[in-house]
């Protein structure tokens, strides 16, 4: 009656959203004050006061026209404020043409596997990883490729990486900085991946494609710089969204920027545009396409979630937990105490404490906490968070 392929998958879909439906029930018991939950993403800061002006005037403006169909890749005038933006900040000759707007970094990433992918074609991702590219992957036919990292670092494991290339191999996904782990991936790394990639192009005659998946870009701390992906890769292509740097994930606005030193670029942002129209995006929010044109200088604080990291960093290591301090994103991802994470977050629920496990980021003896909540939430929290510890950490 249903897909087969659908019903496999709602058995394995998201631990986030499972632990998420756990705490909705908790909070009917014990009331909202009481139920610590750190699974989501899902910004607590209220957007800039710029995007809230920018949206007011837009609104109030009455301009005609401002609900209708445009070109499927976006205006022009945001696309090309937007190409000028990251021109700036990149040093690659980024323009309009190379700019495609999206609904969201997530439709931004299907977007990009469709126009590339043939049935079968290997898609590399680097564990701890994001559980829905795996999703988005099968999608579109392609097979997922898993390479680990060095857990001492948890960036790419260039060994690993070089051994996993095939002449199957079509794109590689990165994350910097990373969801779950905060790691911001060096520039060191990334262009010794690229050393890696050029080798493998030149033996297997193939193009790789480098998919750079940036929601968290803006949000980094104690003076970290992001390396620009589309200066070290020539086959790169970013997607990224507005759900954490204008904390605006309900919104659904985000765009893809294509490397321009790619062979055939005008052919493959023309398929791409084709591939938004016909998954049945369209076209993204005409609304916010001009809201974010007008606050592209603006971004949610990250003095704001640093606070956040610190006091929960310094509270959990001091306890006894392992973890590698979060460069940037709005995630830790310690160690559990015991080898079966999922029976960890499972204990953890005992004190009210919604944890994410790390199998369900293709990285198990590991557990996620998502500090974009309150600073009220993890003050409150730390006390279950010692009770938790005296379990399992002696």
């Amino acid at each position: 009656m249903f897909s087969q392929k659908v019903i496999e998958n709602l058995s394995r879909s998201s631990w986030i959203r499972a632990m998420f439906e756990e705490g909705e029930k908790l909070r009917k018991i014990h009331g909202p004050d009481k139920v610590f939950d750190f699974t989501l993403g899902n910004p607590d800061p209220e957007p800039p006061k710029g995007v809230k002006e920018a949206l007011n005037n837009l609104v109030l403006e009455e301009k005609p026209g401002m609900h209708r169909y445009m070109n499927n890749a976006g205006y022009p005038d945001v696309r090309e404020k937007l190409a000028n933006q990251i021109k700036q900040e990149s040093g690659v000759e980024v323009t309009l043409e190379n700019i495609i707007m999206t609904c969201g970094a997530a439709g931004g990433l299907n977007v990009v596997l469709k126009t590339i992918l043939n049935p079968d074609d290997e898609v590399i991702i680097f564990a701890p990883f994001f559980a829905e590219y795996t999703f988005y992957i099968d999608n579109h036919g392609g097979k997922v490729v898993v390479v680990p990292t060095n857990m001492s670092t948890f960036e790419p494991d260039l060994e690993a990486f070089k051994n996993a290339i095939t002449p199957r191999t079509k794109a590689v996904i990165i994350n910097s900085p990373n969801n779950p782990t905060g790691v911001v991936y060096s520039e060191e790394v990334l262009k010794k991946m690229a050393e890696v990639l050029e080798s493998k192009e030149n033996e297997f005659s193939t193009t790789v494609f480098v998919i750079s998946d940036e929601p968290y870009v803006k949000l980094v701390y104690d003076g970290v710089k992001v390396p620009s992906v589309l200066k070290i890769f020539k086959n790169s292509v970013v997607v990224n969204s507005y759900s954490k740097s204008l904390a605006l994930p309900g919104e659904r606005i985000g765009y893809i920027a294509v490397n321009p030193a790619i062979k055939d670029v005008a052919l493959f942002t023309a398929g791409m545009i084709f591939c938004n129209r016909t998954l049945g995006y369209v076209n993204a929010p005409a609304l916010f396409q001009k809201v974010i044109a007008e606050a592209l200088d603006e971004t949610v604080d990250a003095e704001i979630y640093r606070e956040r990291r610190d006091m929960l960093y310094n509270h959990l290591t001091n306890l006894g937990f392992e973890c590698i301090k979060p460069q940037g994103a709005f995630y830790l991802f310690p160690k559990s105490p015991i080898a079966d994470d999922v029976e960890f977050i499972r204990r953890a629920v005992n004190y009210n404490l919604l944890l994410v496990p790390g199998k369900g980021f293709g990285c198990p003896g590991y557990f996620r906490i998502s500090y974009c909540v309150s600073l009220e939430t993890i003050k409150n929290s730390l006390p279950a968070f010692e009770a938790l510890a005296k379990e399992f950490i002696k």
